[in-house]
């Protein structure tokens, strides 16, 4: 064996690997695993091996999004105040109040999705009047799902939405009794009025989209995701709104792998769009760390099966078949994997019939394909599905708007969306994911949560038992099951000999805490090509450099990501002790927006992460 590069001992570690599913070392050579097994790997080190005492910890291998829209959520990240595992209304609008403050003149303040109103104590939406009341003049918009968004009067004005301004198909301005625009946006049930609105918002220069993109690959790391799949995504236009991942890659400054799909650009040019396209990638071109994937996740606007429980389920147009039919054959021929989002069996059943149509013409072979989501999907579609060689994609939509679901077709129907057991039993590939950014949070925690124990982030019961996970099954999906959606089974979803080097410690042991306490786990050591990217607590003097965060008034340099709020206030009004920390009252008014689970280690090394907060009133940074 090569002299290893790093040996990690002392740990728990799930390897996913049934030839030695448990196990407390593992070495690493070169960016791949190169042995697992006991504390007798520490006699292969030399002088030049680096050695990590795990100290107990669980590690399991480093987490795996079938679905996500990273590429196109990075390039504005930076700019969004995210109201991810925010506990309450009252702090989401505070937070809101706070950023409006800080944000410059001609610049918006914006919640992107990641959030619903169940996971409030107040368990409500924010009215119009309480986000004009905070903001009288700066823009905000605030996105809820994919189903509404609410405009304040001053981002009304930006926008240019009047009393004379025409509702777009299939949206909705409301209104008031005057013809007014309240400032409520209304999918019905496309969300392009909401795509649009996000369209007419100031970006990020080139060298802040670069900075926000390494943030949110950052934040991501700190959760223990190392790989995802780039579903594309509305809007998104290829290859202009890739250039800042290009150039990142060519920099070597990724710290999540990528395989990305390309969305179809235009309605009724579909086709020529990916003949275009076919001529500037291909699928594999790339490396371990960004590469192209396919096309989709939509492939023709007429098959644009948009989920919206507030809204009945959608007839998709009669020219469905034809247009579908014609990309499909093209991909087919041309040996280009494709996804397609699917919401509902009846639009499933449709897109399988010109599937099975097109391969009977095209055989599709070793083509990979799969449908992405897929809530309300019946045995038969399912079995379908198999005899062509499909996978799915799931993701935890239903965990954000279950509640809606169960409000308009009840708790039997809610039980099978989507049906994950019959899809395992059945042999399919499942890979789990979320979806992120716009509808559920990037967090993967809240997925496999979601798996486990069947609810919403709002408590609802969707499932009973039968269509459960265990924690391994779950951990499984969202690691060896990713896997196969970008054609890499067997080169990572384990910690076993020959695959990348892609592992993650945990703050809590995922297989042993109690249920609720599944949301809550992140990381403390997550590594990417044998490369340590992220490390907090006991590994705090591990973790690299901080970055700077661009720009100066970005809301994710005062609350940082995922729950960052939530954990600083518990300390701060528990009165937990931090080294170097002096409380003031002031500090707990503005609930010292930097997290416990770094506090821990000293306000020196939480200082980096949460950036500067002189001028809040709050003196956590006096060192």
């Amino acid at each position: 064996m090569n002299t290893p590069d790093l040996i990690l001992h002392n740990g728990k570690i799930t390897t996913l690997d049934g030839a030695k599913p448990q196990v407390s070392s593992v070495a690493i050579t070169g960016g791949r695993i190169t042995a697992t097994g006991g504390e007798e790997l520490l006699g292969t080190a030399t002088d030049r091996t680096r050695r990590i005492d795990l100290r107990g910890r669980r590690v399991i291998p480093g987490l795996n999004d079938s679905h996500m829209h990273v590429i196109r959520g990075g390039l504005s990240y930076n700019l969004e105040l995210r109201w991810d595992g925010v506990p309450s209304l009252a702090d989401g609008l505070r937070m809101l109040k706070e950023q409006v403050q800080r944000t410059p003149p001609g610049q918006w303040v914006r919640v992107i999705g990641g959030w619903s109103e169940f996971q409030f104590a107040e368990r409500r939406m924010p009215t119009l009047e309480e986000i004009n009341a905070v903001s009288p003049d700066t823009p905000v918009f605030v996105l809820h799902l994919y189903c509404r968004g609410m405009l304040n009067k001053a981002a009304l004005r930006a926008c240019g939405y009047t009393k004379d301004t025409p509702n777009p198909p299939a949206g909705e301005i409301q209104r008031d009794g005057n013809g007014n625009p309240t400032g409520l946006l209304i999918a019905r049930p496309n969300a392009g009025i909401l795509y649009a609105t996000v369209g007419k918002q100031p970006k990020l220069p080139p060298d802040h989209q670069m900075n926000s993109s390494r943030h949110f690959m950052r934040e991501l790391n700190r959760l223990g995701l190392t790989s995802l799949v780039d579903a594309g995504g509305g809007s998104q236009i290829y290859p202009d709104d890739y250039a800042i991942i290009e150039e990142l890659h060519k920099r070597g400054e990724m710290t999540v792998r990528m395989a990305y799909n390309i969305f179809t650009q235009k309605p009724k040019e579909e086709k020529e769009d990916f003949l275009r396209c076919m001529k500037l990638t291909a699928p594999g071109k790339g490396d371990d760390f960004y590469r192209c994937n396919g096309a989709g996740e939509m492939l023709v606007y007429s098959a644009a099966d948009f989920e919206d429980f507030l809204e009945p389920r959608p007839d998709l147009p009669s020219n469905l078949e034809q247009e579908l039919k014609e990309v499909v054959s093209l991909l087919a021929a041309n040996k280009w994997p494709f996804r397609i989002h699917a919401t509902y069996d009846e639009s499933i059943s449709r897109m399988l019939n010109v599937f099975e149509e097109v391969t009977r013409e095209v055989p599709f072979g070793d083509t990979k394909w799969f449908f992405d989501h897929c809530e309300t999907i019946s045995d038969r579609s399912l079995e379908r599905v198999k005899a062509l060689g499909g996978g799915v994609a799931i993701q935890n939509r239903m965990a954000f708007q279950g509640e809606y679901f169960l409000d308009r077709y009840g708790k039997q129907a809610a039980e099978r969306t989507p049906p994950v057991r019959s899809m395992l039993d059945l042999g399919i590939p499942v890979g789990a994911g979320t979806d992120a950014t716009r509808v559920s949070s990037y967090n993967p925690w809240l997925s496999l949560y979601w798996l486990v124990a069947g609810k919403t982030i709002g408590g609802a019961s969707l499932y009973s038992e039968a269509n459960r996970l265990s924690r391994e099954e779950a951990l499984q999906l969202y690691t060896q099951g990713s896997s196969w959606f970008s054609g890499e089974s067997g080169k990572k979803g384990a910690i076993a000999i020959g695959q990348l080097a892609d592992v993650t410690a945990l703050t809590e042991d995922y297989f042993s805490v109690p249920e609720e306490k599944i949301k809550g786990i992140e990381s403390v050591l997550t590594i990417v090509d044998g490369k340590i990217v992220y490390g907090a607590g006991e590994f705090g003097n591990l973790d690299p450099p901080p970055l700077p965060v661009l720009p100066e008034w970005s809301p994710i340099k005062v609350y940082g990501g995922y729950g960052a709020p939530l954990d600083m206030r518990k300390a701060a009004r528990a009165g937990v002790p931090v080294p170097g920390h002096q409380h003031s009252a002031e500090c707990h008014s503005h609930g010292c927006h930097h997290a416990a689970h770094q506090l821990q280690v000293g306000i020196k090394a939480a200082a980096p992460r949460y950036g500067d907060f002189w001028g809040l009133g709050c003196d956590c940074f006096a060192f």
